[in-house]
């Protein structure tokens, strides 16, 4: 018989404590966008669409780490990549969108950031960066290490969410200053990103055998658990493995893993890609407009 989350409790379905913290920062964003923006420089109020963006990548933070999705991304390997899809692929760009300009001026104006956010945010460095340490942490070994360490976990996951902002900023940032990519190079740059992720995904879907202890061996799966359940709690239960909560395989929860990570990398890519090429379309007509009007105004006017 498979059992229901629920014998995990309140506290390992919702994380109160992490809805808290989302919660502050959404307090502490609009007391700084809507309420005292005139103590920054060129600081004005955020508009609707930045508020509705950084909002939204706050609840979809909140969804994915706190709620039942994070327990089941301890419990099933395709819900951890569903999990690892919409954190590195899905937030960054809503906070991005989210935080205005004068805000991020703000922040990138500070001594120690802006050397290091100008390096790791170019465009070679981002991409390599990034899938490189996504690739790194889907190596079996080092992922049933870093599951089975809170301190660890937690750490890298937040690099990799450092990273994935880094990835994502040549892409959607909108600061003059910091424009590394035109819009072609930007649709390459994209086209990039979609083959770097495609070895660790391939690795995934086509392995034979379930490659990942902290999914099939029922020891250190159970230690994997107590990142996000209380161990006082977990110590009580009497669980043999995931397939108390799963009918699906092994093997076929990691294939399918794979195949939803790559699916949603394909959507997100292909949506930016999309804005890219608008972009870029957008640019080139204003720039043979403007190329016209000057043609005209220098051609000889005719003699009356």
């Amino acid at each position: 018989m498979m059992l229901t989350l629920d014998i995990f409790g309140f506290r390992a379905l919702w994380s109160p404590v992490y809805f808290l913290m989302m919660a502050a920062v959404l307090v502490v964003f609009y007391l700084i966008v809507f309420k005292y923006y005139h103590r920054f420089k060129e600081g004005v109020p955020a508009t609707r669409k930045q508020a509705v963006y950084f909002t939204t990548a706050i609840i979809v933070l909140y969804i994915i780490k706190g709620s039942p999705v994070d327990l089941m991304a301890h419990i099933t390997f395709y819900m951890h990549m569903i999990q690892m899809a919409v954190l590195y692929l899905v937030v960054p760009p809503l906070l991005i969108f989210g935080l205005p300009d004068w805000l991020w001026r703000s922040f990138l104006s500070l001594r120690i950031v802006d050397p290091l956010f100008r390096f790791f945010t170019k465009p070679l460095i981002a991409l390599i960066m990034f899938n490189g340490i996504f690739s790194i942490y889907h190596i079996p070994l080092i992922f049933d290490f870093v599951k089975t360490d809170m301190w660890l976990h937690a750490g890298y996951t937040s690099v990799l969410f450092i990273l994935a902002m880094f990835m994502w900023w040549p892409l959607v940032n909108k600061l003059e200053e910091y424009q590394t990519l035109s819009g072609v190079k930007k649709m390459g740059y994209i086209f990039a990103d979609g083959v770097l992720i495609t070895p660790a995904c391939a690795l995934i879907i086509f392995a034979d055998t379930p490659m990942y202890a902290t999914f099939s061996d029922p020891n250190a799966w159970g230690e994997a658990l107590k990142l996000c359940v209380p161990p006082t709690m977990l110590s009580s239960l009497d669980l043999s493995g995931p397939e108390t909560f799963s009918s699906i395989s092994l093997l076929h929860d990691q294939q399918l893993g794979g195949v939803i990570m790559k699916v949603i990398q394909e959507i997100v890519y292909g949506i930016f890609l999309g804005y890219a090429f608008f972009q870029w379309f957008r640019n080139e007509e204003d720039h043979q407009a403007e190329q016209d009007a000057i043609n005209l105004a220098s051609a000889p006017q005719p003699v009356k």
